[in-house]
């Protein structure tokens, strides 16, 4: 499992994940910040990005929050590469 910070920014004009804020990787999501609506859309952009399937993406905590940490259930053969998938992420470039 890999435990992640991400900073969502809710009801931007395009949805993205990429670059960092104060060290959690940034989520741009077009859904409001009303009823999870952005919580989720975050959540499935995330997993999107990783290539990963929705349910492998979990909040931990933050759900009223634009600061969340999120885990991310791997195998034990695909943690290193979602690692450096984020890493990348991170840096605005994509995996």
């Amino acid at each position: 499992m890999v435990r992640l910070e991400i900073h969502v920014q809710p009801g931007t004009s395009r949805a993205g994940v990429g670059g960092e804020h104060d060290g959690a990787l940034i989520v741009r999501v077009t859904e409001p910040a009303e009823g999870g609506r952005a919580t989720n859309a975050a959540l499935r952009a995330v997993a999107d990005a990783l290539t990963l399937p929705r349910r492998s993406v979990s909040l931990a905590y933050g759900a009223t929050s634009r600061h969340k940490v999120i885990d991310i259930e791997t195998d034990g053969n695909e943690g290193a590469s979602v690692e450096l998938a984020i890493r990348q992420l991170r840096l605005g470039t994509k995996p």
